[in-house]
């Protein structure tokens, strides 16, 4: 059986990483990988987490199962946090379930858009997280891609997507990104967000919105705007959402898959599907993660620490922005890289050529996908100047 394997194509960020490890070049960077550093380069545990993980660690009683759903109480606290105090939660339109990760949000959403409509299409922005396709197609999707990212411009092609969104089929899905685009770092307006939302609501499309960075754009209710304006619009719609970067839980791979019905009926039987696409995919959730965020929530105190140290790291990744941009002007580099500043997130396309980015690797140590997507969170006070001055010489 084994033997008819065949080696399959090495994920393009995960081999840079490789790559990266084996460099000998002590002034090396890893721009590829889509994880939060610090100015030191490192990747900590947030103050809120470790007292988090105290309570935890003195008050748990047992090991047992929490049910296929997870934890009640993160559901609660993490539908409060995406939504506020929205409608659909007070005519309890909404189920929410813990999952691992938000990959794991992305899947139990495909296969339950494929338990709806099998074989269903969802339209996904081009460009978008390396790893959607793959999720939407493991769980029995086609993919059509609608127009996002004007390489040429640097900007954002909104006329280029609402003219294709006007055009999917009632009954596709959507996938829309909340904020912090990954990975150009263009997001929709409050503007865009209404009429992308109207063509929704004309057209009959069920959108799918991955909230993967809530509080890295511009602030926690900020970047929640298109998923609430969007749920006021519609009947019916799902959300993916992600604890690793904004709760810095990376490895406790905890998330959540929430979706609206139409009415209580309706949400309960979308209730008991999610209970039966999850019995045949992990069966039960992890409980670690959730219960730190629901500590976390829980607690005004922690949850005042953990408002300060997010905007600790949102600052950071858009002061570096700032600063790439005034250290390529100050290496002599005549190209606009102004749109770096105008963008939100972790990730920003440089509009490198495959050449520029092979030599940034082979001379410089410098590694970045071969889309020119970077990771701004990698850039720091330290590395900065050796960055924007490798990156002058090969321009």
């Amino acid at each position: 059986m084994f033997s008819q394997l065949q080696q399959p194509p090495a994920d393009p960020i995960l081999g840079l990483s490789i790559a990266f490890k084996s460099d000998s070049n002590p002034n090396k960077i890893d721009l590829g990988a889509g994880i939060y550093k610090d100015a030191d380069g490192q990747t900590p545990v947030l103050a809120c987490v470790k007292t988090a993980e105290k309570f935890r660690t003195e008050n748990e009683t047992s090991k047992t199962y929490l049910g296929s759903t997870g934890s009640a109480l993160f559901n609660t606290r993490m539908t409060d946090l995406l939504l506020g105090e929205h409608t659909v939660i007070a005519e309890n339109r909404i189920r929410t379930i813990s999952t691992p990760g938000g990959t794991g949000a992305l899947r139990i959403a495909g296969e339950f858009i494929n338990r709806c409509t099998p074989g269903a299409t969802i339209w996904v922005s081009n460009p978008t997280w390396a790893n959607h396709q793959g999720v939407f197609q493991a769980a029995g999707l086609k993919i059509e891609t609608y127009p996002y990212y004007d390489y040429a411009n640097k900007s954002l092609d909104f006329n280029g997507m609402i003219e294709v969104l006007k055009k999917v089929p009632k009954g596709d899905a959507v996938l829309l990104h909340a904020c912090c685009h990954n990975p150009s770092g263009m997001d929709l307006s409050k503007e865009q967000w209404q009429q992308v939302a109207e063509i929704a609501k004309e057209t009959g499309f069920t959108p799918v919105i991955d909230i993967a960075y809530q509080g890295f754009g511009l602030g926690l209710e900020e970047d929640a705007y298109g998923p609430r304006l969007m749920a006021n619009t519609v009947d019916e719609m799902i959300i993916c959402s992600s604890c690793s970067k904004n709760f810095a839980l990376y490895r406790e791979r905890i998330g959540a898959c929430s979706i609206i019905g139409k009415d209580t009926a309706s949400a309960d039987i979308i209730h008991a599907v999610l209970q039966r696409v999850v019995r045949v995919n992990y069966s039960m959730p992890p409980a670690h993660g959730a219960a730190l965020v629901e500590t976390i929530l829980g607690s005004p105190e922690l949850t005042g620490q953990w408002h300060e140290e997010l905007k600790v790291m949102r600052d950071r990744i858009s002061g570096m922005r700032s600063l790439v941009v005034a250290k390529l002007i100050e290496n002599g580099v005549t190209r606009d890289f102004s749109f770096i500043t105008r963008q939100n997130g972790m990730f920003s396309f440089l509009g490198l050529s495959p050449e520029q980015i092979e030599r940034l690797k082979q001379e410089f140590g410098i590694y970045i996908v071969n889309s020119s997507r970077i990771s701004v969170a990698a850039i720091s006070p330290s590395n900065v100047d050796y960055l924007t001055q490798s990156i002058a010489k090969v321009l």
